[in-house]
């Protein structure tokens, strides 16, 4: 399988151990990446989809018909960025006349939206193209921890737009996490916003942290050991927020938050190092300790 990766902006810039581990763990799959030259940001869609729908297009468009020109499927490692694309692949798919207006203007450009792929999310592509059975069968050391897995808003909904079955009450991630060993822990309000989105984090962080702590308590109530996501702002919202509730709050948690495809690559038996793991703000050595790395 070939697939068009888009990195996003918050991976390179602030989590490049998340794609680092993507880049090794994926290819063990039969999953090779090629990258999407020039891409931009998605843009963001709690924010620039807020404020000017036409600008949200037009830049998804133009990030869309660079993986047309590659001729594969996009498939996107951040929950925000397959949430715009993946909804303005859809919106100008189906309507003539936003096509025909942003099709004007990407013409100024010399593009030209066609239609004629879809874009995934990564855990998409490893539970349904890859299967549970396929990872299994790469794991070489058992991840003997209880995890809090969270999945993130865009992730799920809206569910009419979405492969899974369920936005309430999903059960593919923990899945994907108990395949290599792990325990999935359950803990209250396991689908609620991490409060990072919208522009929370930035505009009202008081806000925005408040929310954080209260998943972080229901998850260490719950005995979990450590977080796995699959968004790097749900990434950063655990692991930099963490350090944030600790010197505003006063609350420290000791959580460790860990991207799905280091704790897979860990599995693989790749060293941590390899992973970007201990790029993390958060300390994961007492856990790859534990997992024997």
């Amino acid at each position: 399988m070939k697939l068009a990766l888009y990195l996003g902006c918050i991976i390179p810039n602030r989590y490049p151990g998340i794609e680092a581990a993507t880049r090794k763990v994926l290819p063990k799959l039969g999953v090779e990446l090629i990258d999407m030259k020039g891409a931009s940001c998605c843009p963001a869609p709690g924010v620039i989809r807020s404020f000017g729908r036409k600008i949200w297009l037009v830049t998804a468009a133009r990030n869309l018909t660079i993986g047309e020109q590659i001729g594969l499927d996009i498939v996107t490692l951040c929950n925000g960025c397959y949430s715009s694309l993946k909804e303005a692949n859809h919106v100008l798919k189906i309507d003539n006349k936003e096509r025909e207006e942003i099709n004007a203007i990407l013409a100024e450009i010399d593009r030209n939206f066609k239609g004629s792929i879809e874009v995934k999310h990564l855990a998409e592509v490893l539970y349904f193209d890859v299967g549970i059975e396929a990872i299994k069968k790469v794991v070489k050391r058992q991840i003997p921890v209880r995890a809090a897995v969270f999945y993130g808003c865009h992730l799920l909904k809206p569910s009419e737009l979405r492969p899974w079955k369920s936005a309430e009450k999903p059960t593919f991630l923990d899945a994907m996490v108990e395949a290599l060993g792990a325990k999935s822990v359950t803990y209250r309000d396991k689908t609620m916003c991490c409060g990072a989105g919208g522009a929370l984090r930035s505009g009202f962080p008081e806000v925005s942290l408040a929310i954080a702590q209260e998943r972080l308590k229901a998850m260490k109530e719950a005995g979990a050991e450590c977080i796995v996501n699959v968004c790097p702002f749900c990434h950063l919202q655990f692991d930099l927020g963490q350090h944030q509730i600790t010197q505003k709050l006063g609350e420290n948690f000791n959580m460790p938050v860990i991207y799905y495809t280091q704790l897979l690559g860990l599995a693989m038996g790749f060293d941590p190092e390899e992973l970007g793991i201990y790029m993390n703000v958060t300390d994961c050595k007492k856990l790859t300790e534990k997992i024997g790395t």
